[in-house]
């Protein structure tokens, strides 16, 4: 990251201040080095059209706050933007004032500026090429469509949690008639859009990242990730039956949520009952990222700021934070994808499989940054650390356990069992099994086995191709015979063919 410029992204918004500190080398690879963030509810008023004097007070402490920081870390770029409570209230023009007085100079969004930053983040983010994308924040929520990833339209609508909260929401907890009465507004908004109907439904912001993460703990999902991961249309109608049934401390007290946000879920949940009833969505795709990361995509990519293949960047920016010998990887790579090519009449696998082979072998050695020492247990944690762009949770799931398993152990899903689909179970055995056959036939890094062939009969025979006998790789390939044979049935014999 020597040559890496550094982005700070300050993100006023109506519930929250964030800022956000990358670095990144254009068309290469990004960090997110640090974040900053206050619960200002800048909203708060906003349902009256102004912001609150202690709403403003809280916004200028922020600023102050964060303008220190950045005079103190020093990146390349700023880029502060200002969105809903700014644009919609009569006095938004003195949180203007105040972040230029600390010496920022912010940006006013338009709702459809905003829209569009969130489509961007989600068109590199998520496996999905067409979508209903929305953005619900404090003031506003943006309703955007999304074809071929790229925008289409997007809207901002006065549906922020706040300003409902405020507005229809007074009672703690909230009245039926309240909350009727909400839902009615919700509908009566949503339905002057032109909402298609059978599309997928993405939706971001930190509150409705907050009813997912509910809905992880409530069925002790695996996966500490919430990028990516589908709420189902009836996770959605049993947290709405149960949060807003719920006074405000009560909320508060429910694991991982913080306090300013325990105040506008009910708010959250009426709306997206009442989304997915409009969009006729059976459930919601959960983004992790947002307009920050759209302003970052505007900076590290030429026009149309798009990744030509987010899945392949998203694994080579995590091999870049932790790399090993390119040489070595790229031979672990050629002999597994001749393993796997050879093997085809008996494992049947396509290009789905072979894909995410190639993505393991590419990835096999991150954990030796940690130490060498269980370094497949620490590469699988690395795997896992984070969202990996285009990968699904299963996805991600499968190729840390091939990760896990690229060195030893006996492959099994374990806690991961229940994100794997049919066949998944013997998918991982196979996969893990030739992985491993590859790293042992690269066991001395030399690449001194060049190739292999492989012979099918009773015994599957591996030809190892090297200018003199790798007595190493052979024994250490031949000592995998045993998870060979568990996956794929049959025997194992590996000989050097010179």
């Amino acid at each position: 990251m020597v040559k890496a410029r550094r982005l700070a992204v300050l993100d006023l918004g109506s519930g929250t201040f964030r800022l956000v500190l990358y670095a990144y080398e254009p068309q290469r690879l990004y960090r997110l080095l640090d974040e900053l963030r206050e619960p200002v509810a800048l909203g708060e008023g906003l349902s009256r059209g102004v912001i609150a004097p202690g709403a403003l007070e809280r916004g200028g402490k922020a600023l102050r706050a964060f303008a220190s920081f950045l005079q103190a870390v020093g990146p390349d770029e700023v880029v502060t933007l200002a969105t809903s409570a700014v644009r919609d209230a009569e006095n938004g023009h003195l949180v203007f004032e105040e972040a230029q007085r600390t010496g920022l100079a912010p940006r006013l969004l338009s709702g459809e500026e905003e829209a569009r930053l969130g489509v961007l983040a989600v068109a590199n983010a998520l496996p999905l090429h067409e979508a209903l994308v929305v953005d619900q924040g404090g003031g506003s929520a943006q309703v955007s469509l999304m074809r071929e990833r790229r925008f289409v339209f997007g809207k901002a609508l006065p549906l922020g949690a706040l300003r409902l909260t405020e507005g229809f929401l007074p009672s703690d907890p909230p009245g039926k008639g309240e909350v009727k009465a909400l839902e009615k507004e919700v509908a009566r908004q949503l339905k002057a859009l032109p909402l298609e109907r059978g599309l997928p439904l993405v939706a971001l912001g930190g509150n409705l990242r907050a009813i997912a993460r509910l809905h992880q703990r409530r069925r002790s999902y695996p996966l500490d990730l919430l990028h990516g991961y589908y709420l189902p249309k009836e996770g959605v109608e049993a947290l709405y039956q149960d949060l807003l049934a719920l006074p405000w401390r009560a909320r508060a007290g429910l694991p991982g949520i913080q306090p300013d946000r325990a105040r506008t879920l009910p708010a959250t949940l009426v709306f997206l009952r009442v989304l997915l009833r409009e969009t006729g969505a059976m459930g919601l795709w959960v983004s992790g990222v947002g307009i920050r990361e759209g302003v970052l995509f505007t900076r590290l990519l030429p026009e149309p700021h798009l990744l030509q293949d987010p899945r392949a960047f998203a694994l080579e920016n995590l091999f870049l934070h932790y790399p090993f010998a390119e040489a070595h990887r790229e031979q672990v790579k050629a002999l597994a994808q001749a393993l796997f090519q050879g093997l085809v009449p008996l494992h049947g696998y396509g290009e789905e499989e072979g894909r995410l082979l190639l993505e393991a072998a590419h990835l096999h050695d991150i954990g030796m940054h940690i130490g060498y020492h269980e370094h497949h247990k620490h590469g699988a944690y690395l795997v896992l650390s984070g969202p990996l762009f285009g990968l699904t949770h299963r996805e991600q799931a499968l190729l840390a356990l091939l990760v896990r398993y690229h060195r030893r152990g006996n492959p099994d899903p374990g806690p991961f069992r229940s994100l794997l689909g049919r066949g998944d179970g013997k998918r991982l055995k196979r996969l893990a099994a030739l992985l491993r056959l590859a790293e042992m036939l690269e066991r001395t890094r030399s690449g001194r086995v060049e190739g292999v062939r492989v012979e099918l009969g009773e015994r599957v025979r591996l030809l190892l191709q090297a200018p003199e006998d790798p007595w190493v790789e052979r024994l250490e390939a031949e000592k995998q015979e045993g998870l060979f044979r568990e996956a794929f049935g049959v025997g194992l014999e590996v000989v050097w063919e010179g």
